[in-house]
């Protein structure tokens, strides 16, 4: 991984508009591509970015546990982009036979040690699965979005993953993410407006209560730094 080209490309990008930001990185980086998306407020909006790119593959790790109105927005980013492909990431059969017969069904709430296994079964195992061979992973993370957050680049080298990962939208606030959305008409979560701001597993998430941190309605019953493992900020430039 060449650091200079990274801090090159950081310095590029500082300035310029996130459409042309995405154009210049994707020029600049070969070899297969993705965007991982959730369908948050956040991936929505990449998404109406990357639409157009057909060297971006776009994926989603549907967990088996997801809302229905998480399958609802799905569907609706289907039908307002129609030539954009969707590829779906399932956990393994098997392991989830295997940790419904040694934890139950909702062992993830006995422990945070059953909570990370349910994760990692159901999200980063079908992760690696989506990003074998990827050069760049695209990503929705903002910095404001968690402490651990704040300190990460446009781009960074990924040492877990092996590859180069890309925030495009790192320096948005929420309200400018709010705003992008409503003026071209973007499909949003509705559950979203319900205080969901960050969306994920039906049992594991709920609406934040006023004044609580973004990752608050995550793993709500835990306390302390929340991550399920899919992000996990390993870069070594700093």
């Amino acid at each position: 991984m060449d650091r200079h080209k990274l801090n090159y490309l950081n310095k590029a990008i500082e300035e310029m508009p996130t459409d042309d930001a995405i154009s210049f990185v994707l020029d600049a980086i070969k070899g297969k591509k993705v965007f991982s998306t959730s369908f948050g407020i956040e991936d929505q909006l990449l998404t109406h970015y990357i639409a157009s790119h057909d060297d971006v593959t776009t994926f989603t790790l549907d967990t088996g546990r997801q809302f229905n109105e998480t399958y609802k927005v799905f569907q609706d980013t289907l039908d307002k982009y129609p030539s954009l492909l969707i590829d779906t990431y399932s956990p393994d059969e098997n392991d989830i036979k295997n940790y419904v017969k040694n934890c139950g069904i909702n062992g993830f709430y006995d422990s945070i040690e059953k909570r990370k296994e349910c994760c990692r079964i159901r999200k980063v195992k079908p992760l690696k699965r989506a990003l074998t061979g990827a050069k760049l992973w695209i990503t929705g993370l903002r910095a404001e979005q968690s402490m651990n957050r704040e300190t990460m680049q446009f781009l960074e080298w990924d040492e877990t993953n092996q590859l180069i990962k890309f925030n495009p939208l790192l320096h948005y606030t929420l309200k400018q993410v709010e705003h992008e959305v409503g003026v071209f008409n973007i499909p949003v979560n509705p559950l979203y407006y319900k205080g969901y701001l960050s969306i994920g597993c039906a049992p594991c998430t709920r609406a934040l209560l006023k004044g609580e941190d973004f990752r608050a309605g995550r793993w709500w019953w835990e306390n302390g730094k929340k991550e399920c493992g899919l992000h996990i900020h390993s870069d070594n430039n700093h």
